[in-house]
C-alpha cells in the first residue's frame, strides 16, 4: 500500500484520468473528492461489499421448481 500525506486542496493523481482531492479535514474524518471516467465505479467500502455480496446471492441461486411432489430439477446438467 502506498500512504502519502496531502494537505486540504492537494490532489493524487492514479493512472491519466482519476484524480482524488483532499476537500476537508475536521478532526479524524477527512473529505475526499475523486474525479474520474464515467465508466469506473467509485463507491464507498461498505457499499461496495453490499454490491458484491448482492452479486453473489443472485449469481449463486439455483432455482428449486416442484411438480406434483416430484424430486426438484436438477439444474446442474
Amino acid at each position: 500500500m502506498l500512504v502519502l500525506t496531502r494537505r486540504v486542496d492537494e490532489s493524487i493523481i492514479i493512472g491519466d484520468d482519476i484524480e482524488v482531492t483532499i476537500v476537508d479535514v475536521r478532526g479524524d474524518r477527512v473529505r475526499v473528492g475523486i474525479t474520474a471516467p464515467k465508466d469506473v465505479p467509485v463507491h464507498r467500502e461498505e457499499i461496495w461489499d453490499a454490491i458484491k455480496h448482492m452479486q453473489e446471492r443472485t449469481t449463486n441461486q439455483i432455482p428449486s421448481v416442484h411438480f406434483n411432489g416430484d424430486e426438484p430439477l436438477n439444474w446442474n446438467l
